[in-house]
């Protein structure tokens, strides 16, 4: 349901007001630890165009409404919303894990930052999403996003696009 806004569910105005923005919020709870078995994604990151900045990996309820809304907005309603943040690292290759609450549907998405500016800049940095679609001007919809957590850790590749010529694509052909 909307609010009088017309896009955000059910949010009190006043924590949107005071809830200042934060990179740190839902990396906590999305930290993989050593030996963990539960349910998270082991993301395989294929495609980076070089070696420079950072990646982050976020999840998503898997619904339209919540797909890569503002994370304060769904902390402040009690929704999932993890983060994990690292910097790519020199060579070889690149796995991220994310814990996710449980078994299920979630939208995943993946942000190369290739000059650590925290934003996603579409002429410089890269994107990629779990079910690796093909980008146009938008946001893919989000079943075009969504990865199926099982009850422990699964594997998910996503290929990164980057802006060549006239949209988004990946830097190689698969």
């Amino acid at each position: 349901m909307k609010n009088a806004l017309g896009n955000f569910a059910l949010v009190p105005l006043l924590a949107l007001a005071t809830i200042p923005s934060t990179p740190d919020l839902g990396k906590k709870e999305g930290m993989c630890r050593r030996g963990e078995s539960g349910p998270s994604f082991l993301v395989e990151v294929d495609g980076l165009k070089d070696r420079k900045g950072n990646l982050k990996l976020e999840v998503y309820p898997a619904n339209d409404e919540d797909f890569l809304q503002d994370d304060n907005i769904l902390i402040a309603a009690g929704k999932t919303f993890r983060r994990v943040e690292q910097a790519v690292p020199a060579d070889g290759p690149v796995e991220l894990c994310i814990r996710v609450p449980a078994p299920g549907p979630y939208a995943v998405s993946l942000l190369h930052d290739r000059d650590s500016n925290r934003k996603f800049g579409w002429r410089v940095d890269g994107i990629g999403f779990a079910s690796n679609p093909k980008l146009g001007w938008g946001k893919p919809k989000v079943e075009k996003a969504i990865a199926r957590a099982g009850a422990s850790p699964t594997r998910v590749r996503i290929v990164l696009n980057y802006w060549r010529g006239l949209g988004m694509r990946p830097v190689h052909k698969e």
